[in-house]
């Protein structure tokens, strides 16, 4: 069910600073950077071998990354798993006993679709499934 690691989700307050530190770190600029209205946030990706860092920062007070550093500060916010079809990881996973975040999927970066796995399922890590549309030929953007 799962194809991949896509990316790991990072928590930052100040994602122009954040993407200053992680161009340094890995010598290349962010693959790709995007606001996602649907989650309150602004993102960059930083591609890493196969796997991407997505820098996420709150655009909202209500936002759940803005949330998450009040809570927690900044740092690791979730691990994603690329899926072929989301409605059916999901509903696999719901059989399983698995809780969602949300009962719907929601609109990610890049035109996907995305669900979380609430923490409590996964022994406290919040764990993203994404999956792409066909246009993008399959692929993380």
């Amino acid at each position: 069910m799962l194809k991949k690691i896509d990316h790991i989700g990072i928590a930052v307050k100040d994602l122009e600073k954040a993407m200053e530190i992680y161009q340094a770190l890995s010598g290349r600029a962010a693959g790709h950077k995007e606001t996602v209205e649907a989650q309150k946030v602004q993102t960059a990706f930083f591609p890493v071998g196969e796997v991407r860092l997505e820098l996420l920062q709150g655009t909202a007070a209500d936002s759940p990354i803005t949330k998450f550093i009040e809570k927690r500060g900044e740092g690791f916010h979730h691990i994603c798993f690329e899926v072929e079809d989301l409605d059916a990881a999901r509903n696999q996973l719901t059989a399983r006993g698995f809780q969602f975040v949300a009962g719907i999927s929601e609109q990610g970066a890049g035109g996907s679709k995305v669900a979380f796995i609430h923490p409590k399922s996964t022994g406290g890590l919040l764990v993203e499934l994404v999956e792409y549309p066909p246009a993008s030929g399959g692929e993380s953007v």
